[in-house]
């Protein structure tokens, strides 16, 4: 019986297993078209196209930027920028309700991913002093794209979501992309913006 295939031809040409992943298994563009092309909240949208993985993660990593504003931290953006990076690889956003029903393997899956994601960028371990705030990031951008992108009530958000925090009003990527607020970006866009950001951080600064 042959052996079943588990691993994915990428736009680069390399092949990515899935279940056995190295940190050279993709390119960097390969990463920020998988998450250009993965979508978030199943992919359903109030607008013409659904919300990138790519584009919450920049969004996550500017709420960063504006809670730390005194903070030069290369590696930390790094990690934030990347913190959704497994799902670009495996190109599937589970949404949060489903996770439990897909139980150890698929939690192991995304580790697994997730661990030469860290592997590959020399990100550092999360610390939980790193986590909390990341964690109300993340929260944050998720209340807000569930009521501007999804179309959800601020009240759902609260009582149905249970995200504790108020949706924002202003999109923060605005005044760095410009753009309508809170617009889901077309896949190209959203690979080129996430491919430019992922090349600055990795790229040491010289002093």
């Amino acid at each position: 019986m042959a052996e079943a295939r588990a691993w994915v031809r990428l736009l680069s040409g390399k092949r990515l297993d899935l279940l056995n992943p190295t940190p050279f298994d993709w390119d960097d563009e390969d990463l920020a078209l998988g998450l250009a092309r993965t979508y978030r909240w199943g992919g359903h949208s109030a607008w013409p196209l659904p919300l990138s993985v790519a584009q919450h993660s920049l969004l996550v990593l500017q709420l960063r930027r504006l809670a730390f504003p005194e903070a030069h931290d290369r590696r930390a953006d790094l990690r934030e920028l990347l913190h959704d990076a497994d799902e670009g690889l495996l190109g599937f956003d589970c949404i949060s309700v489903l996770k439990p029903f897909l139980g150890d393997a698929y939690r192991q899956l995304a580790e697994r991913l997730a661990n030469v994601i860290a592997l590959r960028y020399g990100l550092p371990a999360w610390t939980e002093k790193d986590r909390a705030p990341h964690k109300k990031a993340d929260r944050i951008a998720a209340a807000s794209e569930a009521v501007h992108v999804v179309g959800w009530t601020e009240a759902e958000v609260r009582n149905v979501l249970r995200i504790p925090f108020k949706p924002l009003k202003e999109d923060p990527l605005v005044p760095v992309y410009s753009g309508a607020p809170w617009e889901p970006w077309p896949p190209g866009l959203a690979a080129d913006r996430f491919l430019a950001e992922l090349a600055a951080l990795s790229t040491p600064s010289v002093t």
